[in-house]
């Protein structure tokens, strides 16, 4: 499943969205095709250029009001409900100002219809919004995710609140997650963190990456950008626990017998760590990694078979790659081999140990070779080299 992530370190905005998702591969020509669905030809221009902050570069988009009409609420979703748009795009840009103005309205305590989008009333405000949700359409993006966003406490001095009001409205709810900033700019603008409030989960993903974009804001600031992450999920297990116990006073060949056991009892994994005790004694630190299932079974089985008098336990997350096992044609003979996939491609095989050393015995060829033999056939047979 291919997703997005967007690391709003200098905020977010309609424009810098489009740019962050242009330079990560997006068509360009979308936003061209975003006016003319639009039908609002005639009253924005658009440009399309690199440009830099500081020691970041990317992608400015310009998107330029030509006499612009002014529309209240009922008349910009009727120019998106009137638009030819893909289905998708056309249901996240009515959602996104139904957000605007369920915010104008409970700030302003005016009835949704009559509400004033005030600077968001123009047709930029509906490129940024059809724009941004098509390019994500256009990466194929099926869920988007997002950093913390940065929240300025004052504008040069003045009373102004920041964020602006409308954006943490749009944003209640989201479980959008703000971390105080030095800045005294708008850096979250509604649009922005209306797209966010619609498409994106504020959590890390666990992801392979495939591109990188770069959206530059209008600000000259250095760094003044927004950055978006495109590639593949990973699969990510959660409800992991480590079981750890230090052991001081327990025969090594004790300890293997313990080992073999929390194996043969469900441990996804044990491993055993030299360690320096207190006093000086030399020890092990015993570590079992369990499912939520198997903690109280592993905990008790640890407690009873070593001479420890305590474990501690961690909540851990864990991250899996994909995996399968082919079997490969090779001129010494047949073997299994496990590929491990990311985002649903091979990037390594490794032969499975027994049956390399079984074609060892057979052939009489060194173990090392046999192995070498078949991982150079699993990875042709893949496309890894």
């Amino acid at each position: 499943m291919t997703i997005a992530y967007f690391d709003c370190f200098s905020g977010i905005s309609g424009d810098m969205t489009m740019g962050a998702l242009i330079d990560a591969g997006a068509d360009r020509a979308i936003v061209d095709a975003a006016i003319e669905a639009l039908r609002l030809g005639d009253e924005v221009r658009v440009q399309v250029r690199r440009e830099e902050r500081g020691h970041v570069g990317g992608t400015r988009v310009i998107v330029e009001s030509v006499d612009s009409t002014e529309r209240g609420v009922p008349a910009l979703r009727g120019v998106v409900e009137e638009a030819d748009l893909p289905g998708g795009v056309k249901q996240r840009a009515l959602k996104a100002l139904n957000l605007l103005a369920q915010a104008e309205a409970r700030i302003h305590n005016v009835p949704e219809e009559k509400a004033h989008l005030h600077e968001l009333g123009g047709a930029d405000t509906l490129v940024d919004l059809v724009g941004a949700f098509w390019l994500l359409d256009d990466l194929g993006v099926t869920q988007a995710y997002a950093s913390p966003l940065p929240a300025p406490r004052r504008v040069g001095g003045a009373p102004m609140p920041l964020p602006a009001p409308a954006s943490l409205r749009v944003l209640g709810g989201t479980g959008a997650i703000f971390e105080p900033s030095e800045e005294t700019a708008e850096l979250v603008t509604p649009t922005g963190a209306a797209i966010l409030a619609v498409a994106a989960r504020f959590e890390r993903p666990a992801m392979s990456l495939r591109s990188i974009g770069y959206g530059i804001g209008a600000r000259e600031t250095p760094g003044n950008a927004l950055a978006v992450w495109i590639g593949d999920e990973v699969a990510n297990e959660a409800g992991v626990t480590v079981i750890e116990t230090n052991l001081d006073d327990m025969a090594p060949n004790l300890i293997a017998a313990l080992v073999e056991d929390l194996m043969s009892a469900g441990a996804l994994d044990v491993s055993v760590t030299p360690a320096v005790m207190k006093k000086g004694r030399l020890g092990h630190v015993v570590a079992v990694m369990a499912t939520p299932d198997q903690v109280a079974r592993l905990t008790d089985q640890l407690l009873r078979n070593a001479t420890t008098l305590g474990v501690r336990m961690t909540r851990v997350q864990r991250v899996i790659a994909a995996r399968r096992i082919i079997e490969v044609r090779t001129p010494i003979g047949n073997a299994r081999v496990k590929v491990k996939e990311l985002g649903g491609r091979p990037v390594d095989a490794t032969p499975e140990y027994e049956d390399c050393r079984r074609l060892s015995k057979e052939s009489g060829r060194p173990l090392r070779e046999v192995i070498r033999v078949v991982t150079s056939a699993a990875r042709v047979e893949l496309g890894l080299d």
